[in-house]
């Protein structure tokens, strides 16, 4: 028997769950207005079921407005990283990713379409279709793959003293390097050359940029150059050299698929200020290189940094400055850049406040300092009439987020529970067989991956000595005995009563000045 306080009552519960459901969708679509072209990341969540017809896009056009991917540890942050660069790939959009962790090759293979992944692909209302993309492997170490490389001069004498974490004073010796290189036309290669050169200034060249420049400190010259052995510790002349990268080789695509550039970087993790190094020479280098694009219906590149937290909690304030510069400057050459990292706390405020496309995995509240760090993040997020951000923070399953990106007004989008489409990609990683295979079949692995040690600064300074030191011993007239020569046994006699001489006349005086002082004290005293 069926009472009828609780058939209307369940059927009112069903009306208002429609009710409910339609205004989440109508909530959703409006506040998106899509008329471009844009990607599909997921189908938005409404009391713990994906809602179809409420799919999460982002407009191609504003992905030059940067990103944030964030999340806890294994709550699928990289898989979600793995199929934004998928959907830009398949768009004719090049990324460039970085990968800390060793787990984005699988890019290059088709993923396995199993039972789980076309449940939930017909959930978003999108069709699975594994494939394989048009994938570069890249390296700045001994990893394979495309060697990434710039010289010293490239970076500069700004760029190289924030690198180094440099005072006033020092920057002022580095600026004297640059300039007294161009000059004499010593090419500034790698790092040996530039500790070649600072070793010059401070002893056999002091003289000559005394004359142009001033004088430099032999103790900041020390400093620098420990500064430069503390950055060549950590992999850093392996990166220095030649050839030097050319970043519109990034720009590719093959098939009308844009390529995914893939920098390996799992042996540099322990190795931040390294890492740090790299990722602002490639941003710098991106700016001073693309010309200005303005807002055009899709991006020309987007950069992926995975884990973050690197860059910023290990970078000097200049260097934090200058990353923060470019973030804000970059976007005008169509660059997007995405940071990936575990909570928004680890980006700094003026960089997180440029950031249009967010998306927000799962938060662990196991301690207090954990909880209190929810709340701060729900506070970087559009408030909901569906959600209390904090409680969805904690509650969200593997492979879903909560997103907010822009629309195509560039206003922020409705914060939506989002369940994240799977990648069509392998979510392995390739095997050393693949890889090697990848690797031999590309081109630009042929163009960059040959070892150039042409004559630059350290060899041009070591043959200058070299000219020096013959000359000195051609100019040496005989019986002079050189500074820097070996004294013969007469000789080292000779220089052995000299001071045996000298030695007694010093006490003599000594004896001397005491005694006139205490007879001359004594006057004084009677006196």
């Amino acid at each position: 028997m069926i009472y009828p306080s609780l058939f209307f009552r369940s059927l009112g519960d069903q009306i208002f769950a429609m009710n409910r459901k339609e205004k989440f969708i109508s909530h959703l679509v409006e506040g998106q207005l899509y008329k471009k072209d844009s990607i599909i990341l997921g189908t938005g969540i409404l009391d713990g079921e994906p809602i179809s017809g409420a799919q999460i896009k982002v407009p191609l056009k504003t992905l030059n407005r940067h990103g944030l991917i964030a999340g806890a540890t294994g709550t699928g942050k990289t898989k979600t990283l793995q199929v934004i660069a998928e959907q830009l790939s398949l768009k004719g959009i090049p990324s460039v990713l970085m990968d800390l962790k060793g787990d984005l090759s699988g890019l290059a293979q088709p993923g396995d379409a199993t039972d789980f992944i076309l449940k939930r692909s017909e959930q978003i209302g999108v069709t699975y279709e594994p494939m394989d993309l048009p994938v570069e492997l890249m390296s700045i170490s001994n990893e394979k793959g495309v060697r990434l490389k710039a010289t010293v001069s490239e970076f500069g004498p700004v760029l190289i003293s924030q690198i180094l974490d440099l005072n006033d004073t020092q920057r002022g010796v580095i600026a004297v390097v640059f300039r007294y290189c161009d000059t004499q036309h010593l090419p500034l290669v790698d790092l040996k050359d530039l500790k070649k050169v600072l070793q010059y200034i401070s002893n056999e060249g002091k003289e000559d940029i005394s004359k142009e420049y001033g004088q430099v400190s032999s103790a900041s010259v020390n400093t620098i150059i420990r500064k430069i052995i503390e950055l060549e510790q950590e992999g850093a002349e392996l990166f220095f050299g030649e050839k030097s990268f050319d970043v519109e080789d990034f720009v590719r695509s093959k098939y009308g698929r844009g390529v995914i550039s893939i920098i390996r970087l799992t042996d540099i993790q322990s190795k931040p200020k390294l890492f740090s190094t790299f990722m602002l020479s490639l941003l710098s280098e991106i700016y001073e290189t693309f010309p200005e694009q303005g807002d055009e219906d899709k991006p020309k590149l987007c950069l992926f940094i995975d884990e973050a937290h690197l860059v910023f909690s290990n970078a000097s304030k200049d260097l934090l400055e200058k990353i923060e510069a470019i973030i804000k400057l970059i976007r005008s050459k169509g660059v997007g850049v995405f940071f990936c990292t575990q909570t928004p706390t680890d980006v700094p405020d003026s960089v997180l406040g440029q950031l249009g496309l967010k998306v927000q995995h799962a938060l662990r509240a196991f301690t207090a300092k954990d909880r209190k760090s929810i709340t701060k993040t729900a506070e970087n997020y559009p408030d909901s009439p569906f959600y209390n951000t904090s409680e969805v923070l904690t509650s969200m399953g593997i492979g879903e987020a909560l997103i907010t990106a822009l629309n195509e007004k560039g206003i922020p989008t409705p914060l939506a529970q989002t369940l994240v489409r799977a990648p069509i990609t392998r979510m392995g990683i390739l095997s050393e067989n693949e890889i090697d295979n990848l690797v031999a079949s590309s081109d630009l692995v042929k163009k960059y991956n040959e070892d150039i040690d042409r004559e630059s600064a350290f060899e041009i300074l070591e043959k200058k000595l070299e000219r020096i030191e013959r000359e000195q011993k051609i100019e040496t007239p005989s019986g002079h005995i050189p500074r820097t020569g070996r004294r013969s046994k007469q000789d080292e006699s000779l220089i052995e009563e000299l001071s045996k001489n000298t030695m007694v006349r010093q006490i003599g005086r000594t004896i001397f000045r005491e005694l006139t002082r205490g007879i001359l004290g004594s006057f004084t005293k009677r006196r």
